[in-house]
């Protein structure tokens, strides 16, 4: 095996062949031909990934391995790890985009030669992007040789906290740093030359730009409890609502944003939602996730201009900086149009005692509980006059006592602006309804603002799209406000979310339910409370009382279907002794087909057949507004799509699911853990097949309790062995029993619409007893 051979472990075999964990681990028993690992640990083996690949074609487990693919499993499998591996690969991309011709060049010379030339073409691409290194040095001389400064600097993967927390919760007051990409040594290049050139490869299909993003997204779903991370349709909206509103003078609103500033940036997902010629401006505490983050942004911007004569000319790149923003400043004379900001939650250590005297306390020194305070003064304190900054906040900085007086100096001053509650689930942690807080530097001799916009989106009152509209099944498929039920993460309408917020801001107008705008003197009270919640009251369940008639009617006749598909008195019969057949063995005799799902909502062109959608019978999880992307900004490698026919079963849980596709679903794209048969319809009836994967033996059988999660090996399931003129009689009889379960679905819906909207009516005397 060469020296440098990717290596891939068990998880990343079972991606390979789109299999659980645990079948890599039972090949690994049966087969004796497996291949033996190459290195990782006892607990956590390695192997050649040419080797997986090769076993995996001749079994008939793998057909071909994507581009995208094989590029991940480098990065994942380098051995210095996968964060310098996408240093070294933000390099050559920056390089393969600026100066394409001189990559080619290099490209076509053996790999030492090309290692040993690509350090001096790479600095010139990183001094004209990012600018030169701290200490001046770049090149075969710098004195990091792994490609990236490490004074005091974390892996990426390692334990994050944006804005300045180390590990542990020690906080290092060290001087602000300057950009933060070194550029790597010859002797660190040449492990990653031929992963360069994959990645160079990957990059003339899709980009440079969307390569990296495709890379660092794999590379923060992988670690997802080792980021705070910012979703990008959530990015967008915080950048769209730092425009000036409707009512805001011309010359404000017209004047254009030309300076961006992320004291907090993390992985750069607000400041790479910024659009237009602007400068950026960013400070991270971790060293190394810095460098992600410049070379990140520094791919996202617009690539270099040509002249007339001929010579390159880069589009100005971000300015970033390291060091822990409270405590080491790193854009001290900065007055920045615009701020962004996703700031570390609930800190203790963030400098209380130290900073106690600093001259960004103009609203009053901030609790030791209240580091999200802090980090609202340090944001107007690098706004220009009249600048506006958004930031997301948790809930309680609205309501907590030890921050009154800072809040209540920020009402009379008309530096807030706004408070809006989003839903639980669009941004970690998932399961709080976090607070975007808008904030307008006040500018000298100008009157404060009178009154504060307070917005609660959490649960829209406004009407959506039915969720069972299309599929033929009863309406009423979709709860109230338009989300979908049992809400959480990525199961809200984020359409109807990001219009309502920009509407409320830009029109600052009382609607019912949603928003609010209230007079500052309501507000300056003892508690000074600024929860949205608490001056916006929900509208009742079903509309009010005049909405209730409507879902009554809805009501009536869905029951009125569901008697109607009632199934019939089940006649006793001896228990039948059929013989069985296993899916594993129609899908090697080619009667159906397996495939497992991989994308997300937002991953893909297409809506994304999720597994809540399987078990709440909801349509397709929508697409997220146009322009955005996936969480993590990674994208589905070509994803499997629905078509009429197919069989959906859930991987995990334990419970019994299973979903017939049908003309509506169809186009849609499978999901993360969800299995596809698709059936020969020439041999093997759809519902006939779906009717006796829902048997819970059957089920029980075929999972595996090895953890607290029980896992589904389709595989595994059984089927009795009849004609398809039988399979179709029973087929017919489990279409009816899926039909009587989404009419029973709907009219449990309605019906809790319509008892607690009744409850609402009666309290709030909208409706009377008699």
């Amino acid at each position: 095996m060469p020296e440098n051979a990717t290596e891939v472990t068990a998880a990343g075999i079972a991606r390979l062949a789109g299999v659980g964990r645990a079948a890599v681990s039972n090949w690994r028993r049966r087969y004796a031909d497996f291949p033996q690992p190459v290195g990782g640990t006892g607990t956590s083996p390695s192997f050649a990934l040419a080797e997986v690949e090769q076993w995996l074609r001749d079994q008939g487990k793998l057909a071909e391995v994507s581009l995208r693919e094989r590029v991940w499993q480098a990065v994942a499998g380098h051995p210095a790890g996968a964060g310098r591996a996408l240093i070294h690969v933000g390099c050559a991309l920056l390089l393969v985009r600026d100066r394409p011709t001189a990559w080619l060049e290099l490209a076509a010379a053996p790999d030492e030669r090309m290692a040993a030339l690509l350090p001096q073409a790479m600095e010139h691409v990183l001094t004209a992007r990012l600018g030169p290194a701290a200490d001046g040095v770049h090149g075969a001389g710098a004195p990091e040789p792994a490609g990236v400064h490490t004074a005091g600097a974390q892996e990426p993967g390692d334990d994050h906290t944006a804005g300045g927390q180390e590990p542990g919760g020690v906080h290092t007051a060290s001087a602000p740093e300057p950009a933060r990409v070194h550029t790597p040594t010859a002797q660190d290049l040449l492990p990653s030359v031929p992963l360069l050139r994959a990645a160079a490869e990957l990059a003339a299909g899709i980009g440079a730009g969307q390569a990296f993003e495709f890379l660092l997204g794999r590379q923060l779903d992988a670690n997802p409890r080792q980021y705070t991370l910012t979703p990008p349709q959530l990015a967008e909206l915080m950048v769209d609502l730092a425009e000036p509103p409707k009512d805001a003078d011309r010359a404000a609103r017209e004047q254009p944003v030309r300076s961006v500033l992320d004291p907090a940036a993390g992985t750069g997902a607000l400041l790479r939602a910024v659009g237009g010629p602007v400068a950026l401006y960013a400070q991270e505490a971790d060293p190394a996730l810095a460098a992600l983050t410049a070379l990140r942004l520094a791919l996202a911007a617009e690539g270099p201009r040509r002249p007339a004569d001929g010579t390159h000319r880069a589009a100005p790149g971000p300015t970033v900086r390291t060091g822990d923003t409270l405590r080491a400043d790193a854009f001290p004379e900065l007055a920045a149009d615009t701020v962004l900001c996703h700031p570390p939650f609930n800190e203790r250590n963030w400098g209380h005692d130290e900073l106690a005297y600093d001259p960004r306390w103009e609203y009053g020194l901030p609790a030791r509980t209240e580091s999200e305070l802090a980090w609202v003064q340090h944001v107007l304190a690098r706004l220009r006059d009249g600048g506006t900054a958004v930031l997301l906040m948790p809930p309680a900085a609205a309501s907590r006592r030890s921050g009154r007086r800072i809040r209540a100096g920020l009402l009379r001053r008309g530096a807030l602006r706004a408070v809006i509650a989003l839903p639980a689930g669009a941004a970690p942690p998932y399961g709080i309804p976090l607070h975007l807080w808008i904030l307008c530097k006040p500018e000298p001799g100008v009157r404060p603002a009178a009154d504060l916009l307070l917005a609660d989106t959490s649960d829209l009152s406004g009407p959506a799209p039915d969720a069972s509209a299309g599929t033929g099944r009863p309406p009423g498929g979709k709860a109230p406000g338009g989300r979908t039920p049992g809400g959480g993460r990525e199961r809200f309408d984020w359409p109807a979310v990001r219009s309502a917020v920009l509407d409320a801001w830009r029109d600052r107008a009382d609607v019912e339910g949603v928003s609010r705008v209230v007079p500052v003197i309501e507000l300056l009270d003892d508690d000074v409370d600024l929860a949205p919640a608490r001056h916006l009251p929900r509208p009742a369940s079903g509309g009010g009382a005049s909405g209730l008639g409507e879902v009554r009617e809805r009501l009536t006749e869905t029951l009125r279907l569901t008697a109607g598909l009632v199934p019939p008195a089940a006649a006793p019969a001896e228990p039948a002794h059929r013989p069985l057949t296993t899916v594993g063995e129609l899908a090697r005799a080619g009667a159906l087909f397996l495939h497992s799902g991989t994308a997300v909502p937002g991953s893909t062109a297409a809506p994304v057949l999720t597994e809540h959608d399987i078990l709440t019978g909801a349509a397709p999880t929508a697409l997220p507004p146009a322009g955005q992307e996936a969480p993590g900004g990674a994208a589905a490698d070509d994803p499997v799509l629905l078509e009429p026919g197919d069989v959906v079963v859930p991987v995990l849980g334990g419970g019994t699911a299973a979903r017939v596709v049908d003309a509506a679903t169809a186009g849609a794209a499978l999901g993360r853990n969800l299995q596809l048969l698709r059936p020969d319809p020439a041999a093997v009836d759809p519902w006939f097949l779906a009717g006796f994967l829902r048997g819970t033996a059957n089920h029980r059988q075929a999972s595996s309790h090895a953890s607290t999660a029980a896992r589904l090996d389709a595989r595994r399931l059984q089927l009795p062995r009849m004609p398809l003129a039988e399979q179709q009689r029973y087929g017919e009889r489990f279409r009816e029993l899926a039909a009587f379960e989404d009419a029973l679905r709907t009219a449990g819906r309605l019906g809790g619409q319509l008892v607690q909207g009744m409850y609402d009516g009666l309290t709030d005397g909208t409706v009377t007893p008699g």
